[in-house]
Formats: structure tokens, sequence, C-alpha cells
């Protein structure tokens, strides 16, 4: 009996552990996904600057805002680490308001721009720092999904596998930028930077709204736990 509570009691020691081990990576995961968020917004907004682009410049605001949710994400981690509770505590609420308010007024902003740049016929000087940056984006966003999918299924935890999903749109956006990049580079339409911000506009009223309604409940970005 003595025994087979000592074992008992060593498979709970090891099972602690090896949770412990798995937050410490998920909780680095959401710092890369700040850093690299960050760099994205850095070298976006300074080539969208040099060379006029509107999507570049939009992917770099976003990419700013995305920094915002990775903090609350961050926060979250070692929330429920701690209190294995899947209710969001007023940080994260008021992480989720602002960067839902945030994209919303991007997406505004971008398809004024857009609207700006179809009635002048305004024309990006290069779309090829654009091009750089979005695939380079796919391939951190895609890495950084599929190991935070792989830590949360590991922890059987909702909130992190939500997270996980929640990049897709973030791959989207970068898919746009690739896109809306080698459509002008090859046919020198201005057109092709304008709907690029369109579209990346849209994703950005999406991603808002669907914050915002996360903040007024508890309900994680993505049901799917798979």
């Amino acid at each position: 009996m003595v025994q087979l509570r000592s074992e008992m009691h060593t498979v709970e020691s090891n099972a602690r552990l090896e949770s412990s081990k798995l937050y410490k990576i998920a909780y680095g995961l959401s710092v890369l996904t700040i850093v690299s968020a960050l760099l994205e917004a850095a070298f976006s907004l300074y080539f969208s600057y040099t060379g006029e682009t509107a999507t570049l410049f939009g992917f770099g605001i976003d990419s700013l805002i995305e920094t915002i949710s990775a903090i609350g994400i961050a926060h979250m981690i070692t929330r429920i680490q701690h209190n294995n509770d899947d209710v969001r505590d007023d940080f994260e609420q008021l992480a989720l308001r602002i960067t839902g308010v945030s994209f919303i007024v991007l997406s505004i902003g971008l398809v004024c721009i857009a609207i700006a740049e179809i009635i002048t016929d305004h024309k990006p000087d290069t779309t090829i720092p654009g091009l750089v940056i979005s695939l380079g984006s796919v391939f951190v966003m895609i890495v950084l999904m599929m190991a935070k999918l792989r830590v949360g299924r590991q922890l059987n935890s909702r909130p992190i596998i939500a997270d996980a999903n929640c990049t897709k749109v973030c791959i989207y956006m970068s898919i746009t930028l690739m896109l809306s990049s080698l459509i002008y580079h090859f046919s020198k339409i201005g057109f092709a930077d304008a709907l690029g911000s369109m579209v990346i506009a849209f994703l950005s009223y999406s991603e808002g709204t669907e914050c915002l309604t996360k903040s007024r409940s508890n309900i994680p970005c993505s049901s799917k736990t798979q």
C-alpha cells in the first residue's frame, strides 16, 4: 500500500513537472510572437514609408496591434498555469477591447487610403520589401501556430489551442501582402496595392469585431480543439 502511494506520488510529481515545462514553452512562444510582431511592424512601417505602399503600411499597423493581443495572451498563459481557469480577467478583457477598437479604426483608415489611391492613381515605388516581409511572416506564423497547437494539445488547454487557431488570420494577411506585392511588381497596376489594403481592411475589421465580441463574453477565438 505504501509503495502504491509512493508510485502515485511520483507519477503526480512527474505530471506537474511536465505541465510546468509545457507552460514555460507556451509562454516562450507568446514572447516570440510579441518579438516577431514588433519586428514585422518596424520593417513594414519603414518600408511602407520609403516605398509609399498602402498594403505594407496596413500590415505594419496590424502587426503593431497584434502585439497588444500577444501581451494579453502571455498574461493569460501565466494565469491559467496558476489558476487553471478559462475565465478571462480584467487585464485580458481590456487588451481585447483595445485590440478590437484599434483594428476597426485601422480598417476605416485603410479604406480611406485605398479610395484615395484609386482616385489619384497612386503607384508604389516598389513592393519588393512587402514580398520579402510577407514570405518571412508566413514562415514564422506557421511555425508558431504548429508549435502552439502541439503544446496546447499536450496541456489539453482550450485557450492555448484557440490562440494557435487565431494565428491563421495573421497568415491570411501575410498572404494578402504577398499576392498584392507580386501582382504590382509584375503588372505595375496601382490598383493592386489599393486592393491589397482593402483586403487587409476587411480582415482587420473582422478581427476587431471578434475581439470586441470576446471582450464581452468568454468565447475563445476558435472552438476547434483538434
